[in-house]
Formats: C-alpha cells, sequence, structure tokens
C-alpha cells in the first residue's frame, strides 16, 4: 500500500484544491466568487440562517463568512431580517435574486457530484463518508489541544 501520509494529505489537498477550481469556474458566470458558493447553498437549503450557523456549516472562520455575508447583501443576494446592529445571531435569508442563482448553483452541485461519484455504487459512497466523518471528526478532536 502507498504510504498513508501521501494518500491522505497529497489527495486531501488535491479535492481541496479541485473543490476550489469548480467554485471559482463555475461562479465566473454569477459574477461571484467560490466563499460565496457555501452561504448561497446552505441558506438555499435551510431558508433561513444566521451568520454563526452559516460560519459553522461553511466551516469557515467568523471573518470570511462575515465578509461573505457582507457582500452578499451588498449585491442583494440575502437579508437580515433584524435590525441589531450586532447581527451575528440575525438570522439571513435569500432575496428573489440569491434564490434565483442559489437554485442555479445547487443544481450545478447535484451535477457535479453526480459526475464524481458515478464510479462508486451507493454502499461504497455511504462507506466512504461514513469513514470521512470519522478521520475529520478525530482530527477535530486532535486538533482542539493546539486552540482556534
Amino acid at each position: 500500500m502507498q504510504d498513508r501520509f501521501e494518500l491522505f494529505t497529497v489527495h486531501i489537498a488535491k479535492i481541496s484544491r479541485c473543490i476550489r477550481k469548480i467554485k471559482t469556474e463555475e461562479m465566473e458566470e454569477f459574477e461571484l466568487k467560490s466563499p460565496h458558493v457555501s452561504c448561497l447553498y446552505y441558506l438555499y437549503k435551510q431558508r433561513s440562517l444566521t451568520a454563526k450557523q452559516l460560519c459553522d456549516l461553511c466551516a469557515d472562520d467568523k471573518a470570511a463568512t462575515s465578509r461573505s455575508i457582507e457582500f452578499l447583501e451588498k449585491n442583494g443576494y440575502v437579508v437580515c431580517l433584524s435590525e441589531q446592529k450586532k447581527r451575528y445571531k440575525s438570522p439571513f435569508v435569500l432575496t428573489e435574486k440569491g434564490e434565483k442563482i442559489a437554485k442555479k448553483l445547487t443544481e450545478k452541485i447535484d451535477a457535479v457530484l453526480s459526475t464524481v461519484g458515478a464510479s462508486l455504487t451507493e454502499a461504497e459512497r455511504a462507506l466512504f463518508y461514513r469513514c470521512l466523518l470519522s478521520i475529520s471528526g478525530d482530527l477535530e478532536k486532535y486538533c482542539e489541544k493546539y486552540g482556534d
């Protein structure tokens, strides 16, 4: 078997680069950037989320999520349902413009996932995701000793 370190680190990095590239290329059509994809996707799926919830779902830091929300709000893709100054715990929703783009985006995501997973059976896919979640959880626990 190939070196575990190489298999794990190199291939995870390759997957991450490919995901960023796909996000970047697919977003050019909408004049959006890669970080906006997850925000639009999760708002489309959940209908209403706070900045904190988006931060957790997108697995991004607070500043990056805030920048994405600020851009999306400024450009008419999302609105905040609160008048409070501190809006980190205030709900955001998609506008009509945001809904339209997020629907197209979700269709593209579904198509990509169908294509890249075509060689796997449902059982293999389920096992892969179960293993991925396990490894991710173990890594998070291991990294807790380093703090945020």
